[in-house]
């Protein structure tokens, strides 16, 4: 089959031009090309079979672009996605037409906010613009707004519990959304518990959310003040968890926590408390199993000699000024312990969700709640 002599002939003055990035609507067989002047639309006039008439359109435009028919090996999507295209060749990528060529383009390292605004023109899709939101150089541009506002409209629109996450955190960067349209965000969560995911890791130290501080808070901010201009990390993070934001930050991640939906959701929590308390992470061992963790860090808290352990030293100076305070230490070190492999005995055996899925994490989320509750000052 080859083009008709008007296609041909169109295409080839098209691609003569400055392209910037090229598009090809197969159910429109159509052509749209962006340049410095705007976009140009071809009407294409298949003399057979549409996906082959496509091809060979895809054929010439590889042609002109890198001097080769072959084109970009779409099977290769993996590749693609691990952001190993070549720097030097993303403004080709951008146009052979070609929507995984895009997509190779989106995840290459060597993305700028330029060549951002081009895919997006290419391939608006929510998943490239979660990838590009990730570059602090398309934030600090226009297109970071352009890709926020898009994520925040499609939101309802997302059926995958990750990709849900992900967009509300990737939004949340500051200067991309607007306070109101964030407090809209957070109001909306009270029915998605999904979205407060994306909240405890974006901003953990400033939800839209108050709380009092800890009841033992006043009496001992200046003795935890003290320790931690010392450089005391334990003190630190427990000046952190007391004040009304840590507060605020626990009780959300207590209620994602007693009511996931899904294992995304459980895995997401995780990786947010991870992240919150990694300044005390204690580096244990082993720290696999809820009750492997709980004994690893009783005998920390001790000052029992665990081979390995980080923050010993801030935590016994710590519990040295204030030997009460061994409960809430304990909590903070036993959740900065927490990654997916304390679920792994769980969700490897079972894809189950909802009510059945929380009652077989029981095991795991009990002891969790119980450091919610001692850092909490609602322990019985």
């Amino acid at each position: 089959m080859e083009l008709a002599t008007e296609d041909a002939l169109r295409l080839n003055v098209l691609l003569a031009n400055q392209l910037q990035a090229v598009r090809i609507d197969e159910s429109q067989m159509a052509v749209s090309a962006l340049s410095e002047r705007g976009e140009a639309t071809i009407r294409l006039n298949p003399t057979g079979r549409h996906d082959q008439y496509i091809r060979k359109v895809k054929e010439l435009i590889s042609s002109q672009v890198l001097g080769s028919p072959g084109g970009y090996p779409v099977y290769l999507k993996r590749w693609t996605r691990m952001g190993q295209a070549r720097d030097d060749s993303l403004e080709q990528l951008l146009m052979l037409g070609e929507p995984e060529a895009v997509v190779a383009a989106v995840h290459a390292p060597g993305l700028t906010h330029e060549l951002a605004r081009r895919a997006w023109w290419a391939l608006p899709e929510a998943d490239n613009a979660r990838r590009m939101l990730e570059r602090d150089c398309v934030v600090a541009g226009e297109m970071g707004k352009v890709l926020a506002e898009f994520l925040l409209e499609y939101l309802p629109f997302e059926s995958e519990p990750q990709a849900m996450m992900e967009s509300v955190h990737l939004i949340l960067r500051p200067g991309l959304i607007s306070d109101e349209a964030r407090e809209k965000l957070w109001v909306k969560a009270k029915h998605k518990n999904t979205y407060y995911v994306g909240f405890l890791r974006a901003i953990p130290d400033s939800l839209p959310e108050l709380a009092a501080p800890h009841p033992d808070y006043a009496r001992r901010a200046d003795t935890l003040e003290a320790l931690a201009e010392q450089g005391n990390g334990a003190a630190t993070q427990l000046q952190r968890v007391w004040r009304g934001p840590g507060q605020a930050f626990l009780r959300t991640a207590e209620g994602v926590l007693r009511k996931p939906n899904d294992q995304d959701v459980v895995l997401g929590l995780l990786q947010a408390l991870q992240q919150y308390f990694a300044p005390v992470h204690p580096r244990l061992p082993n720290h696999d199993h809820m009750p492997v963790i709980v004994d690893q860090v009783d005998r920390l808290c001790a000052d029992e000699a665990i081979g390995g352990c980080a923050c010993r030293d801030d935590v016994r100076a710590l519990l040295a000024a204030h030997p009460d305070l061994q409960a809430p230490v304990r909590a903070m070190l036993v959740l900065a312990c927490l990654s997916d492999r304390v679920v792994t005995p769980v969700f490897s055996h079972t894809d189950a969700i909802g009510t059945v899925m929380r009652r077989k994490l029981e095991p795991v989320t009990q002891p969790i709640l119980e450091q919610f509750a001692r850092l909490l000052g609602t322990a019985g």
